[in-house]
């Protein structure tokens, strides 16, 4: 062979080499190590209670409280953080903060602290009880290797809801993040915005679509009152379903996944990286964006985006388009509804 032919097959080969790299799956995450640190976080924080505490921390699997989720200020069951002294704090922020990052981490103990922001704003004639205390945790099931249990962390505006499903398939859906106010405007926190990026980001692409791309993303001028697929419903997917990313500029789909990533990254890693995957293999005309309400900062406006099994929804028009609704569904997932139904049917096949 000669060397020009000898190079040109290397080339071939290294190019095929490569193309098969780029096309390989990205390696599923290890999700039994997920369950094995949120079993060892909740084994621990169970341990570290009394037994009226853990009383009122742990439910029966099968419990109906574990669908039971809201985001609104109410009375909730569960144990609260106010019933907790600083070591079984502790064991519970350690509990939390297995199920989502470091960032997501963070909004979320920002979001409990909001409530002694609108505590001073509402006063002593407030008709709510502000507590950045008041947030419940929530055992279902016993927690183990190869277990079916779940948890949750809620109080007023943070629903995380996790459930295992054998030890090796683990969900967080739904995810409630909210903020009031949206942006502090007074006193030592001035200008903070817990959910500044999910506003903004979609601000920005939104501003970038031609008058056609508008046509299909705006589907009112209008803003709901409120996120549409709200606790107690059936979660589907939302009509009109909006802007496809096909029909979107390269820059424009690019910054549609940059907004599905910062929501799905409040997560861990590993189950970040399922729903990351997920939007990134979707077909482009499978991808859709949908926006309601005014384009400018201050109006009162709505978002979704809507994906392959997916639902995103955020709506701020109250208090002045001040007070923050963002949520990730799983279509066919929460509290991981198919695959509990999947592991029954291999159960029953055994």
């Amino acid at each position: 062979m000669k060397t020009s032919a000898r190079i040109l097959s290397a080339g071939l080969g290294l190019a095929a080499v490569a193309l098969l790299a780029a096309t390989a799956e990205t390696p599923r995450p290890d999700l039994s190590k997920v369950n094995d640190d949120m079993s060892a976080a909740a084994t621990a924080f169970l341990g570290g209670l009394t037994d009226a505490q853990k009383a009122k921390a742990s439910f029966d699997w099968k419990d109906a409280e574990r669908l039971n989720w809201h985001f609104i200020p109410r009375e909730r069951k569960g144990l609260p953080i106010k019933e907790l002294d600083e070591k079984q704090r502790n064991l519970g922020r350690a509990l939390l903060a297995t199920g989502l990052s470091k960032g997501g981490n963070e909004k979320a103990l920002q979001i409990m602290s909001l409530e002694a922001i609108l505590k001073e704003l509402e006063g002593p004639t407030g008709r709510m009880v502000r507590d950045p205390e008041l947030y419940f945790f929530s055992i279902f099931g016993k927690p183990g290797a190869g277990a079916t249990w779940g948890w949750r962390v809620e109080g007023h505006h943070l629903s995380l809801n996790y459930t295992i499903v054998g030890g090796k398939t683990v969900l967080g859906v739904p995810a409630f993040f909210g903020t009031n106010p949206g942006e502090v405007k007074s006193g030592p926190r001035k200008g903070l915005r817990v959910l500044g990026n999910d506003e903004d980001m979609a601000r920005e692409l939104v501003k970038s679509l031609n008058d056609e791309q508008k046509k299909a993303a705006v589907f009112s001028a209008e803003a709901p009152k409120d996120i549409l697929a709200v606790p107690g419903k059936k979660v589907a997917a939302l009509e009109p379903l909006g802007l496809p990313a096909s029909k979107m500029t390269e820059a424009q789909a690019a910054q549609l996944l940059a907004l599905v990533k910062e929501y799905a990254n409040r997560l861990r890693g590993e189950l970040a990286q399922l729903d990351v995957d997920r939007a990134e293999k979707a077909p482009k005309d499978q991808l859709h964006f949908a926006w309601a309400g005014g384009l400018n900062r201050g109006d009162g406006h709505y978002y979704r985006v809507q994906g392959p099994g997916f639902l995103i929804e955020y709506d701020n028009t109250q208090n002045g388009a001040n007070h923050v609704h963002s949520v990730w569904h799983d279509l066919a997932n929460n509290f991981a509804e198919d695959a509990l139904r999947k592991h029954v049917s291999e159960d029953h096949r055994k």
